[in-house]
C-alpha cells in the first residue's frame, strides 16, 4: 500500500505551495488506494504557534484533503505531532552516538562563524568539519550540539520527476542532527518519522532537494530503507519572480474569505505544475484522483495566474444551485449592508442573483450591487446615447415612465416587452441606453429590464424621473 504524507511546520499559515504539495500527495495515495498522512513538524518551539496549526488543519479540511491516520479521538484522527515523539528521536540519536556515527560538537557559535568567514575568503565551501569529534575538549565551552559523522562520498538517487540526481556529500560537512538529545532538528526527525510511519513516497517542493542527501546519509547510517523521492517545481509569480503575498502567497483560508470555492482552488492547484493527458482544465477531486500521475508533473516552475483562478471560480459558481449561490453571497452582503440587509433580505437575494453569471468571487458582490442599493451620482451627459440628443433622451425617458406607470405586471419579462415595443418606433440604442443609465448610473450594467425587476416599479420610475430632471438642468 502506497503511503504519502504532508508535513507542514506550524510556523506560518497554509499557503498555496504547501496546499499544492498536500494535494499531490493526497492524489497519489488515493489513486493507488493508499494512505495520506498528516504530520505537524513542531519541533521549533519558538516559532511554532497553535494559530498556525489550526489554520493548516482548517485549510486542508476546507479543501477536502482528509488525512487517513493519526491518534484516534473518538472516530476521527488528530495529526501526528513531532513534539509528542521526542522519546522516539532520543532513542535513535543515542543509537548513532553509541555507534560513533554521530557526536557532540562543542564549538561555539562564534568559532563556527569565524570558520565560515575564513572559508568564504578562501573560496571554499562553508561547511563545518569538527576537529574534536573523536576526542572532545576537557572543558567544553558550550553545551554542544549533535552532529552527523559524515563519511563523505557520492550519493545518487532517482528522483521520480527529475531523473538521476547526484551529490558529493563531502560538501555537506558534519551537519547538525540535534541541539541535544531532546531537541532534534528537521533532517533527523523527518527521517525517523518517515521510516516509522512507512512513508514510501515523499512528494515535496524542489526547495527540499538539498536536504535529500543529508537524509539519505542518515538512512544509511541507521540501516533503514530509502523512500521514493519526487521534488515538484516551485510556484512563481507571473513575472517569474518568487511568489510574494502581492502575487498570491497568502493563506488558503484568505482565498475562502475572498469568496473562492474549494473546488476551484483544488482544480487550480492541480494545474500548477501538472497537466492531464487530454490537456483538459476542469476537474473535480474524484476526476483528479483518476487522472493524476507523477509522470505528468513538469520540471520547470509553475506560474501563478490569478486570471485562471478567477475563470475556474466563475465556472464553479455557475454550477451552484440558486440556493447554494445565495448562501455564499449572503454573509458578504450582510457584512457590507447590515442594517438594510435585515430590513429587506429578499431585495438583496434578487440583487445578488442579477450578477450570478458575471461574478468571479463572492467578495465582489457587495460592490457589484451597490448601485441597486443606492443610485450613484452621474453626469447628465451619460444619459445621451452617442447617436442621439438631449431632447431625444428626455423624450424616451418620459415616454417609458408613462408606460411603466400603466404596467400592472412589473416583471423583467413585461418590462422587456414594453421597451422592445418602444424601440420598434425609434432605435434600440436610443431606448435602452438612457433607461439603463437612469436605472444604474453606470455606463455598463445588466440589462435595464433585469435592473427594474429588482428595484421594483416605484424605485425604477423615481430613478428615471431623476434622469429627466438631470437632462433639464443641462445648460
Amino acid at each position: 500500500m502506497i503511503r504519502t504524507r504532508i508535513a507542514p511546520s506550524p510556523t506560518g499559515y497554509l499557503h498555496l505551495g504547501t496546499a499544492r504539495t498536500a494535494l499531490f500527495n493526497y492524489l497519489w495515495a488515493k489513486k493507488n488506494q493508499g494512505k495520506f498522512i498528516l504530520r505537524i513538524e513542531d519541533t521549533d518551539r519558538q516559532r511554532s504557534k497553535k494559530e498556525f496549526e489550526n489554520d493548516i488543519l482548517s485549510g486542508l479540511k476546507w479543501l477536502g484533503l482528509k488525512w487517513d491516520e493519526g491518534p484516534d479521538i473518538g472516530g476521527s484522527f488528530k495529526p501526528y505531532r513531532q513534539s509528542e515523539r521526542k522519546d522516539i528521536y532520543r532513542k535513535y540519536l543515542q543509537k548513532l552516538l553509541d555507534e560513533g556515527k554521530a557526536f557532540f560538537c562543542y564549538h561555539t557559535v562564534e568559532e563556527i562563524q569565524q570558520e565560515r568567514e575564513g572559508q568564504k575568503l578562501a573560496g571554499q565551501p562553508q561547511i563545518h568539519l569538527c576537529s574534536h569529534k573523536s576526542s572532545p575538549p576537557a572543558n567544553p565551552t558550550s553545551a554542544g550540539i549533535i552532529r552527523f559523522n559524515n563519511p563523505g562520498g557520492i550519493i545518487e538517487f532517482n528522483d521520480l520527476i527529475r531523473g538521476k540526481v547526484q551529490f558529493d556529500t563531502s560538501l555537506l560537512g558534519d551537519f547538525a542532527l540535534a541541539k541535544g538529545l531532546n531537541e532534534p532538528l528537521y533532517n533527523f526527525s523527518v527521517v525517523i518519522d518517515d521510516w516509522l510511519m512507512e512513508i514510501d513516497y515523499i512528494i515535496r517542493g524542489e526547495d527540499h532537494l538539498s536536504n535529500t542527501p543529508k537524509q539519505i546519509l542518515i538512512q544509511q547510517a541507521l540501516e533503514i530503507s530509502q523512500p521514493n523521492y519526487a521534488h515538484i517545481p516551485l510556484i512563481f509569480s507571473s513575472d517569474k519572480s518568487k511568489l510574494s503575498k502581492r502575487h498570491g502567497a497568502v493563506s488558503i483560508l484568505e482565498y475562502r474569505q475572498l469568496g473562492y470555492l474549494p473546488q476551484a482552488i483544488v482544480n487550480f492547484l492541480a494545474l500548477l505544475g501538472w497537466h492531464s493527458q487530454e490537456e483538459k482544465e476542469i476537474f473535480n477531486l474524484e476526476e483528479l484522483i483518476q487522472e493524476f500521475s507523477l509522470e505528468r508533473i513538469q520540471k520547470s516552475g509553475a506560474i501563478f495566474n490569478l486570471e485562471k483562478l478567477d475563470y475556474l471560480n466563475h465556472f464553479y459558481i455557475q454550477k451552484l444551485s440558486e440556493q447554494e449561490y445565495w448562501s455564499y453571497c449572503r454573509p458578504y452582503l450582510e457584512s457590507v449592508y447590515p442594517v438594510r440587509f435585515n430590513q429587506n433580505k429578499d431585495f438583496f437575494r434578487r440583487a445578488s442573483l442579477l450578477f450570478r453569471e458575471r461574478i468571479k468571487k463572492f467578495s465582489e458582490i457587495g460592490g457589484l450591487i451597490s448601485f441597486l442599493v443606492e443610485l450613484p451620482d452621474y453626469s447628465a451627459e451619460l444619459l445621451i446615447w452617442k447617436k442621439s440628443s438631449k431632447e431625444e433622451a428626455k423624450k424616451i425617458l418620459s415616454l417609458v415612465i408613462e408606460e411603466l406607470k400603466r404596467l400592472d405586471d412589473f416583471s423583467g419579462k413585461e418590462v422587456r416587452i414594453l421597451l422592445e415595443k418602444i424601440a420598434q418606433q425609434y432605435n434600440v440604442g436610443m431606448v435602452f441606453w438612457p433607461i439603463r443609465v437612469a436605472l444604474s448610473g453606470q455606463k455598463s450594467s445588466p440589462p435595464p429590464e433585469e435592473i427594474a425587476a429588482v428595484l421594483g416599479k416605484e424605485e425604477s420610475i423615481r430613478r428615471m424621473e431623476w434622469g429627466v430632471e438631470k437632462l433639464n438642468n443641462i445648460g
